[in-house]
């Protein structure tokens, strides 16, 4: 009987759980609140700005470097010329035009390499501390992210186009008229022409390069004095930031197409690729004109950046010690 009884009890309770209506209160909307202020606290959190200041210090001392083999390199990927052509045409435009668009590479790259280091170390840290994600699969993501944070400086790349085109000279006297001239003209959808190989190149490459530098510094020998641990840091940034950039050259010669045209309706990227290989006597050899002297600028430009990023965060992580004062015995009183 008592089998029974409890039987009963049980199918009542049952019963009366299934016909109960659930509650309904405010719990659930603070409970998505405070799942939201937690994930901000905890991804935000993982940040450290000492990354982003390496990132955009780095950027500064390249950028005043390389501007002159950039401008070369551009010019041979907008009209597929050799070298000898381009260094013709900037000699004969003179010094004054030699620098002319360089403040928005210079504005874009601080800020986009501030990002590039910042992101990726803060969004890694996050997935591997949170997530317990593996750590090949938290630096593919991570770079990925941070390569998609950078495409919002997309506008700074359309000027820098503009600007650095010779047909474009008469229309615009510096990079502040260049931005107001578009805007006023065409919107700001215009200053964001081209992003499509944009985001591709980012984030591919961004995670191409974190994983393989991540891999040298862990598989390089440690070097003892500040000269050999220079050079290889030098070294290192330099062949896999050569490297990545020759394989995703194409990319730039299409964005840089893209972005040479303004006003009229944007072709897609894929329109685009097929139209320059015609236009260029229909050989993908062609789309690479102008890559081994960008390689060699890669090759510069990302030694100069790793190494500068690896010496500022060292300085900044460094951490002064106060001068210890000299102990001193301690003043009687008694008489």
């Amino acid at each position: 009987m008592r089998d029974d009884d409890d039987s009963a009890a049980q199918n009542a309770h049952a019963t009366t759980t299934r016909t109960s209506p659930p509650t309904k209160g405010p719990k659930s909307g603070v409970s998505r609140s405070s799942h939201a202020s937690i994930f901000t606290e905890r991804f935000f959190g993982s940040f450290q700005w000492e990354e982003f200041a390496c990132g955009c210090g780095a950027a500064g001392v390249n950028i005043s470097a390389t501007y002159p083999i950039y401008k070369m390199i551009f010019r041979q990927m907008l009209h597929g010329v050799p070298i000898t052509s381009a260094f013709a045409q900037l000699r004969h435009e003179g010094l004054s035009f030699l620098y002319r668009g360089m403040l928005p590479p210079l504005a874009q790259k601080t800020i986009s390499l501030s990002i590039m280091f910042g992101v990726f170390d803060g969004t890694r840290r996050y997935l591997v501390e949170d997530y317990r994600l593996n750590d090949y699969g938290a630096k593919v993501f991570a770079g990925v992210v941070a390569g998609s944070a950078e495409s919002i400086l997309l506008p700074f790349e359309r000027v820098q186009t503009l600007l650095a085109d010779s047909k474009f000279h008469q229309h615009f006297s510096n990079t502040s008229n260049a931005f107001r001239y578009v805007v006023a003209h065409h919107g700001y959808r215009e200053l964001y022409r081209g992003i499509e190989p944009v985001f591709w190149r980012n984030g591919l490459s961004n995670a191409f390069f974190f994983v393989l530098r991540e891999e040298a510094s862990a598989r390089l020998p440690k070097r003892k004095s500040v000269s050999s641990r220079t050079a290889q840091e030098f070294i290192a940034g330099a062949v896999i930031g050569a490297s990545i950039s020759t394989i995703f050259y194409p990319l730039n010669v299409i964005k840089v197409s893209l972005q040479s045209e303004m006003g009229h309706r944007s072709e897609g990227s894929w329109q685009a690729c097929k139209r320059i290989y015609r236009e260029r006597d229909s050989r993908i050899g062609n789309f690479y004109r102008g890559c081994a002297f960008n390689t060699g600028r890669s090759f510069i430009s990302w030694g100069i950046m790793n190494t500068a990023y690896e010496n500022l965060k060292k300085l900044m992580h460094e951490q002064p010690q106060m001068p210890q004062m000299p102990q001193t015995a301690p003043i009687s009183t008694s008489k």
